[in-house]
């Protein structure tokens, strides 16, 4: 095992799987992310140890928690606050996270991706998509050039729509699915009361 103790930035193991200080924290996101260490896999790894940086390339998957990023390439950095950056670059680069309390998902890819620790955001620029899944299944996608999301607020921005053959106009594109609505409780008839008779042989003499 390699230690690098000016300040530990992270720890290398043989195997290749790196334990990073915390990297996100979200409000709406899941919460118990934020407390769970953050683990890269990769081809190679370059480590600057006086600008806090760590540069992994070739088929990158980091984790922590129920967030997962892949790309080609992803810089992590760290200032001196403890805030922790990341720039994902891919064809596309994915950021994939659960949403707290509920069984959905928000997941991006772009040309490049930046997370921001100290803003709670994630940036998805070139060819920008974000969809939201209810368990597997698709509910809401939406496409532009350059999307910022917000974790903390559960908001996001869309500018500029990505030029291509099917939208060479390069407009906003959006598919919302309605909310199902809840069914509505029937109402009931009571069942037919049998009044007892008074009479004795059913009303023969």
């Amino acid at each position: 095992m390699l230690a690098f103790h000016r300040p530990p930035l992270f720890r290398l193991q043989a195997i290749g799987l790196i334990a990073l200080a915390c990297w996100a924290g979200a409000a709406s996101a899941e919460k118990a992310d934020r407390d769970k260490p953050m683990n890269a896999e990769a081809d190679a790894l370059r480590y600057d140890d006086a600008r806090q940086t760590s540069v992994f390339t070739g088929n990158v998957v980091i984790t922590k928690g129920t967030i997962v990023i892949r790309g080609a390439q992803v810089e992590v950095r760290q200032d001196p606050q403890g805030n922790q950056f990341g720039v994902v670059n891919g064809n596309p680069g994915t950021f994939r996270q659960k949403r707290e309390g509920l069984d959905e998902f928000i997941e991006g890819e772009a040309s490049r991706i930046d997370y921001d620790s100290q803003a709670d955001t994630v940036r998805f620029t070139g060819n920008a998509v974000l969809r939201r899944y209810k368990g597997t299944q698709l509910n809401d996608e939406t496409r532009g050039n350059v999307i910022v999301y917000n974790n903390s607020t559960d908001v996001f921005t869309v500018d500029g729509g990505a030029r291509s053959p099917a939208n060479p106009s390069g407009r906003v594109r959006a598919m919302l699915t309605p909310v199902p609505k809840e069914p509505q409780p029937q109402p009931t008839v009571p069942p037919a009361q049998l009044k007892p008779s008074t009479s004795t042989g059913g009303g023969r003499p």
